[in-house]
């Protein structure tokens, strides 16, 4: 049975539990290692269908209490966010919107955020959007209501004109104080903590052409500023190496693009005598996907086809093809970001200034020099 397959059993079956009332809304799923005995699959499998099954609502995660079945209210547009707390001594509360709470980078960011919160004596208000700009409202309305006195927030389809906007403006016109993380809009230009997204992207693709290839694809998330970013850095790289460079070498997507339909785009460069021999991908998440999509179509990682990620998550090492990728700071960025909304909270008036993290290339075996096909 292939990975998809299994992933496919996986999400499958899960699924049949929520809609036959096996489990019930607020009721806990089985553990990681439960799932991966119950099914005989890697825990990698049990990840990402549990992942997708949390993006897709069905699930939802409170850190460090588990995964939980979903109600049908929740699964709504216009439910009212669920909210996880952290106890204070001080009175303080700061709000922290994400734009998912999953096994992916956002529970590092989240863990260095409550920490030094915490540390401090500061109440933790945690809210996601899965990037949706209703769901934002949703949350930007139910921290005001609770009266927060700083707000760390990941923006929502931050490359696209953001109707929300008034709510930022209202937490200015209240002096409180705000952060952005990961990306920003660029109508307001906040105080914000990123990645230099576009020298990744340029960092990835200056990697593959370095190692001779030359037929590279990007593929990236256009309606989120780090994509845009990303995808910027990897035309860079082209034009900066002298190589040529055409459009349908770059696939984009967005938050709605079922990844069957991205994938579908993908396996039509390998149906042509134009055949990749390397792919940026925008995230480590993407990628998983990919190598499936490649095994499938019988392709060795790195032999035929060299790979890299972004983010450096723990899926760049939870399968067999290590992946090379762009580091993210994560627990860092989280650390840090608590420690601005303090400072700028104890501190009205005093806003400390933006960081730009540089980003950093961790080579592993998913890349490899190209080699020429002998006739």
């Amino acid at each position: 049975m292939s990975s998809q397959t299994k992933y496919n059993m996986v999400k499958e079956k899960i699924t049949e539990w929520i809609t036959s009332g096996k489990v019930q809304p607020g009721e806990k799923i089985y553990s990681e290692n439960e799932l991966v005995k119950m099914f005989g699959v890697s825990r990698h499998t049990i990840r990402q269908a549990v992942g997708d099954l949390v993006h897709e609502g069905l699930l939802y995660r409170e850190q460090g209490a588990g995964t939980f079945c979903s109600s049908k209210k929740e699964q709504t547009m216009e439910q009212t966010p669920s909210l996880i707390h952290t106890s204070s001594s001080n009175g303080k509360n700061i709000g922290v919107i994400t734009t998912y709470i999953s096994d992916y980078i956002f529970p590092s960011i989240i863990k260095g955020i409550e920490s030094q919160l915490t540390e401090k004596g500061y109440t933790l208000t945690l809210a996601c959007t899965d990037n949706n700009v209703e769901k934002e409202k949703q949350c930007l309305q139910t921290m005001l209501s609770r009266n927060i006195d700083g707000l760390i927030v990941e923006p929502t389809k931050s490359s696209q004109y953001n109707p929300n906007i008034h709510y930022y403006l209202e937490l200015e016109q209240n002096n409180i104080p705000y952060l952005m993380i990961n990306q920003y809009y660029s109508q307001l230009m906040p105080p914000h903590m990123i990645m230099n997204d576009e020298q990744g992207g340029y960092m990835a693709t200056e990697h593959l052409i370095k190692l001779g290839h030359e037929k590279i694809i990007g593929i990236f998330k256009t309606d989120d500023l780090q994509g845009v970013n990303r995808m910027q850095g990897f035309i860079r790289a082209f034009r900066e190496h002298s190589l040529p460079f055409f459009p349908e070498m770059v696939i984009t997507f967005s938050t709605e693009d079922q990844n069957n339909k991205l994938l579908e785009r993908l396996e039509n460069f390998f149906r042509t005598d134009s055949t990749p021999t390397a792919i940026v991908c925008y995230n480590d998440q993407l990628v998983l996907n990919v190598l499936n999509l490649l095994r499938r179509l019988g392709h060795s990682v790195p032999e035929d086809v060299s790979i890299v990620g972004f983010d450096d998550s723990s899926l760049a090492v939870a399968s067999e093809v290590k992946l090379t990728s762009i580091a993210h700071p994560k627990m860092e960025m989280g650390i840090e970001a608590a420690k601005w909304i303090v400072n700028a909270v104890e501190n009205r008036g005093d806003r400390p200034p933006s960081i730009i993290y540089e980003p950093e290339l961790v080579i592993r075996n998913s890349t490899a020099p190209f080699m020429k096909v002998q006739s």
